[in-house]
Parts: C-alpha cells; sequence; structure tokens
C-alpha cells in the first residue's frame, strides 16, 4: 500500500508521540495540539484517523482510540469537518483562525482553455486555477499556489503566484510573419499562449515555416511570453519536418554534440588477447540474437549447450557497453540526460552514436563481442540449479528475425532448427511457472505502418505477439530477475547495497474500486478478495475480452489502474510480474539504467568496492523514468501522425470501426483494420439530439430512443483530417450503404519493432 507521507509547514514541527500508553489530561491537550497542527500543516489534505496515528508515532490501541475521540471532539466544536467518510479537513472557522495565507507547491496541468490543475508535491485533491490566475506559468512548470478559502462542496482553488521551475523553454510550432514581428503557434494543446517573436529573434525563418522557438522573457505588462527561433525544421506536413517536430516538441536532442562525435570516433574497437583472458570464452559455443527484421542495435544473445550430466547451459549474454563508455566521458553524459533510444515510426532515435550502438557494441554474427552475462544450468522442466554472473566473449552463429524463429517453432524447417526448439521448450517451461507464480499477462496492441520509399503510409497492422518474442521475453526476464536478487539478497544479514532497481508498486484501490464498477457495467466481475485471485481475474478478463469492440478500452483502463513502473533505488517489488526482486540488465545500448546495472555488478562483484550513494543515483533512476514517459509519449504521437497522414487521402470513404469511447462530445470510433481513431460529433449525429449516460458507457437519443454503447459496430465516412494536429474527423453512415471496407495488405512491411520488458 502506498506510504502515507507527512508534510510540515516550515514553521510548525512536532515530536513523536510516545508509543507507551499514557494517560491523563496533560497527555490528551498534547496530542489534541499534535493533531491541529498535523492539520494547520496540511489545511487541505482529507487525513484519517490511521494516517494521523502514523505520522504521530502511535501504534498502541489506546493511544488510537484517544485520537478517534479527539477527532469527534474536534468535529462537534466545528474545528474539523469530516469530508468523506471518516476522513477529516481544517473547517472555514480553523481556517480563518489559523490567520495565515496558506501555500503549496506542485506541477501544472494545462488546458487548451487556458485554465489549469496544480497536482500537488504533497499528494491531495487537485487545485484549480482560473485561467485569470495561471501567471506566467505553462504546461508542466513546478509552481507556487496561494490556496483560496475552500468553499462548502467546492474543489480546492488557488492562484499560481511565483514558477519555480520551468519543465521546458523550448516549443515548437508554426511561425506567423509580419513586417517587424513574429507569432509562434504551438503544435501542442498545453499551450495556451503564443510565443511573441521580435524581428530580431526571427532569423531565417519565413512565414509558415515549422520552428523551434525559445522562451526568452516573459515582461509583466505582457500577456505572451517573448522567444527567438533556434531551429528551422522546413514545411508543415513534411514527414522528416514532423518526425523532428514531435522530438523538439518533447525536449529531445535532434543530434549528438561535437564533443560525443569526437570522442566516439576515437574509441577502439579491437578486442585484445588480455581482454579475452578476462572473460569466460563461448566463442565456440552455439550462440544466436533474435530481433526485429529491421533491428542493428544487437544488445542481447543466448547460447546453449548440452552438459556431460545432461543439462542445459544456457547464457545471456548483453553487449558490454561499460566497456567502452566509461563512466563521466562526454559519451555517457549525454546517454544519461538522453536516459533511452527513441523508436518512432520510421527510424530509431538512439541513446549512444551509430558507431556504438550499430557496430562496436552491437552483437553481430560472426564478430567477436564483448558481453556480460548471465549463465544458467537447467534441467528439462527449466529449474535453475547454478548460475553465474560475470563477463564473457562471444561470436554469434546467427542473427534471426522473429519471423524465421516462429516458423521453426511452428514446424517448419531452418538453420539450427533442434537449438531454437530447445530454447523454445525452456522458456515456455519459465513463462508457464512465471504465470503460476502470479505474473499478469498484460496485453497492448502495437499499431504497425506499411510506408514507401518516401515515409508514406500505404497501409497499417497490428503487431501480434508470437512465441518467438516471447521466448526471448522469459530468458530476458530471468537475467534481470537473478542480477537483481544477486545485489538485493546478499547472503547473512548484510545490508544491501545501493542498486538500481525496475520497480512496481501494488494497484491503487480507488483507482482499482473504479475500474471494477467500470467493468461491471461492461458485463465482466472481477475477484480482489487477494493478491493471486485478483491476478486470475485481470488474466480472465484479457482472454474474455479479446476480439471485441471494448478490448482496447479496458485494457488501457487496466494498465492506467496500475502503478507505472520505475527505476529506483528502493526496491519494493514487482507486482506486475510477482517478483520481489527486479531491475534491467539486458539493454544498455538503448536504456540508461542497464548500463548503471552493468557498472555497479563490475563495482561490488569484482572491485569488491563500498556500496555507491542512494542520494546519488535515486535522482538519475527518476530522471531515466522522467525520459521513459517522454520516449513513449514520441511514439505515440508519431504513430498518430501516421494514422492521420493514412486516412488524409481517404476522406469520404467508408470503413469499418468499434465505439471506443464515449465523451461529452462525441463518439470515439477506432477503425477495425488501421486501428486510427477519430471522433464522430453528436451534432453530426441526423435525426435526434443525443446525450451521454456516463455511467453506462453509451449515448441515447432523446426522440428515438436509439442506443449506442461501448464496443458497438459501426460504419463511418471519413470527414476531415487535420495532419499537423494529429486529429480525425467521422461521420455515421447508414450501413445499407456499405461500399468499401479497409483491405489487409500482403506487402511486406517496413516498421520499426521495439521489444519492452
Amino acid at each position: 500500500m502506498p506510504h502515507f507521507k507527512t508534510y510540515l509547514c516550515a514553521n510548525y514541527q512536532f515530536q513523536p508521540m510516545p508509543k507507551k500508553k499514557s494517560s491523563g489530561n496533560g497527555t490528551k491537550a498534547m496530542m489534541r495540539q499534535s493533531i491541529l497542527g498535523l492539520f494547520g500543516a496540511n489545511p487541505f489534505k482529507p487525513l484519517n484517523h490511521k494516517q494521523i496515528s502514523k505520522a504521530l508515532g502511535i501504534k498502541d490501541a489506546a493511544g488510537k482510540d484517544l485520537i478517534i475521540s479527539i477527532l469527534d471532539e474536534l468535529v462537534v466544536e466545528g474545528k474539523l469537518q469530516e469530508q468523506n467518510r471518516f476522513k477529516y479537513v481544517l473547517s472555514q472557522t480553523a481556517l480563518r483562525e489559523h490567520g495565515k495565507k496558506q501555500y503549496l507547491t506542485g506541477r501544472v496541468d494545462m488546458k487548451s482553455t487556458g485554465k489549469a490543475y496544480v497536482v500537488p508535491d504533497e499528494g491531495g485533491d487537485d487545485i484549480f486555477i482560473a485561467s485569470n490566475n495561471t501567471y506566467k506559468a505553462l504546461h508542466d512548470d513546478k509552481v507556487k499556489v496561494l490556496l483560496f478559502p475552500r468553499r462548502s462542496g467546492h474543489k480546492p482553488e488557488g492562484e499560481i503566484v511565483e514558477v519555480i521551475q520551468r519543465s521546458r523553454t523550448d516549443f515548437v510550432g508554426v511561425i506567423s510573419i509580419s513586417k517587424k514581428f513574429g507569432f509562434l503557434v504551438p503544435d501542442s494543446a498545453t499551450m495556451p499562449v503564443d510565443i511573441f517573436v521580435p524581428a530580431e529573434g526571427l532569423g531565417n525563418a519565413q512565414n509558415g515555416d515549422k520552428v523551434v522557438v525559445r522562451l526568452t522573457d516573459w515582461p509583466d505588462h505582457s500577456k505572451n511570453p517573448f522567444g527567438e527561433v533556434i531551429h528551422v525544421l522546413g514545411k508543415p506536413g513534411d514527414n522528416n519536418v514532423e518526425m523532428l517536430s514531435i522530438l523538439a516538441g518533447h525536449n529531445y536532442p535532434l543530434a549528438f554534440p561535437a564533443a560525443v562525435e569526437k570522442e566516439v570516433a576515437g574509441i577502439d574497437h579491437g578486442i585484445t588477447q588480455a581482454e579475452i583472458a578476462r572473460r569466460r570464452d563461448f566463442r565456440q559455443v552455439f550462440t544466436i540474437t533474435i530481433d526485429p527484421v529491421d533491428a542493428k542495435d544487437f544488445d542481447d544473445a543466448l547460447s546453449l549447450r548440452k552438459l556431460d550430466n545432461g543439462n542445459w547451459e544456457v547464457g545471456v549474454h548483453i553487449a558490454d557497453v561499460s566497456h567502452y563508455v566509461q563512466e563521466g566521458s562526454a559519451t555517457d553524459q549525454e546517454a544519461r540526460e538522453r536516459g533511452t533510444s527513441v523508436y518512432l515510426v520510421d527510424r530509431t532515435i538512439p541513446m549512444l552514436p551509430e558507431k556504438l550502438s550499430n557496430n562496436i557494441c552491437s552483437l553481430r554474427p560472426n564478430e567477436e563481442k564483448l558481453c556480460f552475462a548471465t549463465v544458467f544450468e537447467m534441467n528439462e522442466e527449466a529449474e535453475v540449479l547454478a548460475k553465474w554472473i560475470g563477463r564473457t566473449v562471444i561470436r554469434s552463429n546467427r542473427r534471426y528475425a522473429y519471423e524465421e524463429v516462429q516458423a521453426m517453432i511452428e514446424g517448419q524447417p531452418g538453420d539450427y532448427n533442434e537449438q531454437i526448439n530447445v530454447l523454445h521448450n525452456l522458456a515456455s517451461k519459465l513463462r508457464e511457472k512465471r504465470m503460476k507464480d502470479g505474473s499478469i499477462n498484460f496485453r497492448t496492441e502495437e499499431v504497425k505502418f506499411v510506408l514507401d520509399a518516401n515515409g508514406k503510409p500505404i497501409d497499417t497492422f497490428v503487431k501480434v505477439q508470437q512465441e518467438s518474442h516471447m521466448l526471448i521475453e522469459d530468458f530476458m526476464l530471468l537475467a534481470n530477475r537473478t542480477v537483481a536478487e544477486e545485489i538485493g539478497k546478499p547472503a547473512g544479514k548484510k545490508k544491501p547495497k545501493t542498486f538500481v532497481y525496475r520497480i512496481h508498486d501494488e494497484p491503487n484501490p480507488e483507482k482499482l474500486n473504479t475500474f471494477l464498477q467500470f467493468v461491471g457495467k461492461l458485463g465482466y466481475s472481477m475477484n480482489i478478495s487477494s493478491r493471486k485471485k485478483l491476478v486470475d481475474s485481470y488474466n480472465r478478463l484479457f482472454e474474455a475480452v479479446e476480439g471485441k469492440g471494448e478490448k482496447n478500452l479496458i485494457e488501457t483502463v487496466a494498465v492506467r489502474t496500475m502503478a507505472k513502473a520505475e527505476y529506483s533505488t528502493q526496491n519494493i517489488g514487482h507486482y506486475g510480474l510477482a517478483f520481489s526482486y527486479y531491475t534491467h540488465f539486458t539493454s544498455p545500448i538503448r536504456r540508461y539504467p542497464d548500463l548503471m546495472v552493468h557498472r555497479l555488478l563490475d563495482r561490488y562483484l569484482f572491485q569488491q568496492k563500498p556500496s555507491v550513494s542512494e542520494e546519488t543515483y535515486e535522482p538519475v533512476c527518476q530522471h531515466a523514468s522522467e525520459m521513459e514517459r517522454r520516449a513513449a509519449e514520441m511514439e505515440r504521437d508519431s504513430v498518430k501522425f501516421k494514422q492521420a497522414e493514412y486516412l488524409a487521402d481517404k476522406i469520404g470513404k467508408m470503413f469499418e470501426g468499434l465505439i471506443s469511447g464515449v465523451s461529452k462530445w462525441g463518439l470515439f470510433v477506432e477503425l477495425k483494420q488501421s486501428k486510427c481513431e477519430g471522433m464522430v460529433r453528436y451534432t453530426e449525429m441526423p435525426g435526434d439530439y443525443y446525450y451521454l449516460d456516463e455511467d453506462n458507457y453509451r449515448v441515447v437519443g432523446q426522440g428515438t430512443g436509439k442506443i449506442y454503447r461501448l464496443g458497438d459496430p459501426v460504419t463511418i465516412r471519413v470527414k476531415k483530417v487535420d495532419i499537423i494536429r494529429k486529429k480525425m474527423d467521422f461521420v455515421l453512415v447508414d450501413t445499407n450503404v456499405l461500399q468499401s471496407f479497409e483491405k489487409p495488405t500482403k506487402n511486406e512491411p517496413k516498421t520499426k519493432q521495439k521489444r519492452r520488458r
């Protein structure tokens, strides 16, 4: 469960209450003041008696009963009010008596209308900010908020009084130029104002260009911030321009600094005999890589050999990036800042320069490569009997695409068929055990595109995870878990050394309850009486919705119900995988945390050095988590752009779809083949006035009673496509006049694929 944290105003401190049972009016008075002080420090945060007990260090039953009694008295006296069931906040009277302005800090969630919500750093309800009270704040800025006295029945409101830290200063959009100045019209819907650009800041930009503008000032008298053009990307709508716009729009660098390029150019990729002698030699052991057909950065390989005792030795060999990229170097600092490679529809933006990612470190076939490995001795049931972690040198026998391996799994002949099927059988048993132990089989669909020579999408398809993908996945999960346990579970009673974990918290109870109500109204049930039953319910639910209209929405909401996986030095385990210890070790070419893990393994296992500082590593973990989220947003943006581009020349054509969402503005419809999602506005649904029945995820015709439910099949006509804003408008049509549907293509897909773990 999430831990309750105590947040105090600068001028208020208290000592934890005595743990032993006490009595008397003096103790009660002191506890009463401590409780009021706690509410005074958190005037808008609802607290229950359990949270108060924990904050005050009360553990005995008598002390907890006394807290409950004091809370009841304070309500009767009008100093507290019960906001929700058994949760309390300061009353309006107490707030006035508190006698001073209340401030808090948080992050801005800006809306296109100009109004905003501030998400408090300390938790609790979001603070509503009217459009005339946002000061100079922009989306995701860290700000200071003056809280208004809370009105009964209303959510907290306030006014932004200070921008503590800008989330970003560079913005992408189209420049509109007059004789003496210009205005940037930002692409982002969360940027509610245009940016004024004086003549001297326009550079070489031409009217209508897509550009990047850097914020330089925001005078007090101006409604608009000032800026200058720092990059001219090109004409809107051009594929390359729009892909660069996505990167720039998320503050991701468009090129490597000159210092990095120079440093990488000087790296010697030769392998000396002395270096080989330091490692276990697997050059004569059967070794392969399995990746997407168009991949170039092969960062993991599998080796296999039969041991004399009849068991199998399986090696998971990972590119030894740490051998070539020295900690603190220009290349390392750039990789840490980027955090991860980014996989857009038509290109990969690597974390490391191409010479490293696609050449020196990539485990290409028939080349000697340096690796960091986990090696397992396993029996036929995939039980791990022994394990080893260390450095290896390999020479891959064969580079496979997933499709080739899948064909052999399905019985077709191929190179090293016998070895491939041994690996497949072992992976299947690992997976079976993992699912039995409580791993949740989350399912998400990836939309892929068939592109022509100019990058224009000519067809779409959905990437399906097959057994060849899971073969690799299961061995990578085993390696990641093994490495995390090696450091996180030291022998004896030693304290674990600081390490980088991949953590995943348990579901938020409120979100989970909302999800249960949601699926219940759609006819599905879940059992949450224990973790095992909840996991079983999730897995059965995903099977039940397969092929149904509500599938994508249910799977998406299910993922959002769960906490987000992230990196941290504080291990809480991985809830979704049901692992007590888990890390990311297997992709150092494209993920910075994996590179950190390799270095820590070297420090602890081989150099026998003391633990690194948790305070130093935790901020790097937080930055890596943020960059991972940012990369996912960029990837989604590129998919939406390609979907809009795909439909742009299909105005007026009709397609089959499923209702994927309902809102106060209209129905969302997802096309069956392409997965393009657009809106059918209620104002364009003829013959009736439709209203939203939000509780039951449907819309109802006021006069006819016609109902459109989530998941219903419909036929639409493409009405309008805005490529730049990545939006599509549809209209419903009579199914009796359907003339054309989307057709699957037989062309070979040209696409960028990736594995996520």
